[in-house]
């Protein structure tokens, strides 16, 4: 396998075993592949395309102003393909892409092909990817599906015989029409998305009511129709796929004339929730956050990458910040991605500080923002927390982490999400 970018710096530091993203297990799997002759690097698609039958398109499709996808690098990538394709290839949209996109690139690649008045055979197929981040490799080794969008048998014979060593034990592929595969992926993100934002909406509920949310979440989660996935309420989503891809066919949706609802309620409550635990905060404290001092555990949208893409604790540091506090935050991963995405300017006069460990951040501090379930977070020293602090010491709990009863007989004021 060959892997193309334009940008010949990430190309060089991947040939060095350099990777430009945190993923568990990668790191070792490129080396090992790389240096047994499996996985080679290139800024040349040209180059690479002598030596391959298969080409996949695996850019990104980032949010335009307006939510829609962005085409753009898909459709230069499907120019460049026509315009050096020589023999048969079966080309497949790995990308996230609205429907239709196939056709797109179809069309693309015949342009080339006929502006160098040649014709060459090609087929297109959908074949999106439902990898978690922070448990990609194991997605990918181990699939519930493998959906596939094709149009002719030679590239769903391809696609088979491609994906062989991960059906031996049960057939996972499942082949539907190209632009059926194409939605597949979006319903699933907005599916899932879905879900989260309805246990937040009951969460905020049970907060009035009275009621823990906990409870509720694991009694209506024993309900086999409903499961456990996907319902643990908290401060919002975030990341580079269940924010985009609802805006994206929120928008798909505009442009058939049809009002989503249910899916705009979804991003509705997302963005709302985001702003969740600084609501608590300011009801504790007051609008004037001036010489408080917090704690924020928790800088990537989840645990497993150092992704901070949509990330709640970007919204609540704002907050913070704004309203006259001081942060000291850590994260396991994130803190290099921190560094380079959060505004230059909170780090300059003291308002925002990096620290190297998350018992560095509570130094000082009036209260913790937990944002980010990471596995260290979940079983910290609570006496030494305590000593830490200042007096009276509040925790804010965004990801429902802690027992409220533990917290109070620990010496802390403790707010969780629906609790």
């Amino acid at each position: 396998m060959t892997c193309v970018d334009v940008d010949q710096r990430k190309i060089e530091n991947l040939n060095k075993g350099i990777l430009p993203i945190y993923e568990p297990g990668l790191d070792a799997m490129v080396e090992h592949n790389a240096r047994d002759g499996r996985l080679a690097f290139t800024s040349s698609l040209p180059e690479a395309m002598r030596s391959s039958d298969v080409y996949f398109i695996a850019v990104g499709t980032p949010p335009g102003e307006d939510g829609s996808a962005d085409l753009q690098y898909v459709l230069a990538v499907a120019r460049e393909i026509g315009a050096h394709l020589e023999r048969y290839a079966l080309v497949v949209d790995k990308s996230t892409v609205p429907v239709g996109t196939a056709e797109q690139v179809r069309a693309a690649i015949d342009s080339e092909l006929e502006r160098r008045g040649v014709h060459v055979e090609f087929d297109v197929v959908s074949n999106p990817e439902f990898l978690k981040e922070g448990a990609a490799i194991h997605d990918f080794m181990k699939p519930d599906r493998i959906v596939v969008g094709a149009e002719s048998d030679r590239a769903i014979d391809l696609m088979r015989e491609l994906y062989a060593d991960f059906t031996r034990s049960h057939d996972r592929l499942l082949v539907m029409g190209v632009r059926d595969a194409e939605m597949t992926k979006y319903v699933a993100n907005a599916m899932l998305a879905t879900k989260i934002s309805f246990m937040n909406e009951v969460a905020n509920l049970c907060d009035r009511m009275g009621v823990d949310v906990e409870n509720v979440r694991t009694g209506i989660g024993s309900d086999s129709r409903i499961g456990y996935s996907f319902i643990y309420p908290g401060c919002g989503y975030g990341g580079s796929c269940f924010p985009k891809d609802v805006k994206a066919l929120i928008r798909m949706a505009g442009n058939h004339d049809f009002v989503p609802s249910v899916l705009e309620a979804v991003e509705a409550r997302n963005e709302q929730q985001k702003g969740y635990l600084f609501e608590k905060i300011r009801a504790h404290y007051g609008p004037d956050l001036s010489g408080r001092r917090f704690a924020l555990w928790g800088l990537a949208f989840k645990p497993g990458t150092d992704d901070m893409r949509e990330a709640a604790s970007k919204v609540l540091l704002r907050q913070l910040i704004d309203a006259g506090a001081s942060v000291r935050a850590y994260d396991p991963i994130a803190m290099d991605v921190a560094r380079d995405e959060l505004p230059a300017e909170w780090f300059g006069d003291g308002r925002l500080t990096l620290v190297d460990h998350q018992y560095d951040a509570l130094r000082d501090a009036d209260a913790l923002a937990l944002v980010t379930e990471w596995k260290p977070f979940r079983h910290p020293d609570f006496d030494a927390m305590r000593r830490l602090m200042r007096p009276d010491p509040a925790i804010f709990d965004g990801r429902n982490q802690y027992q409220p009863e533990n917290m109070q007989s620990d010496g802390f004021v403790y707010y969780g999400v629906g609790r």
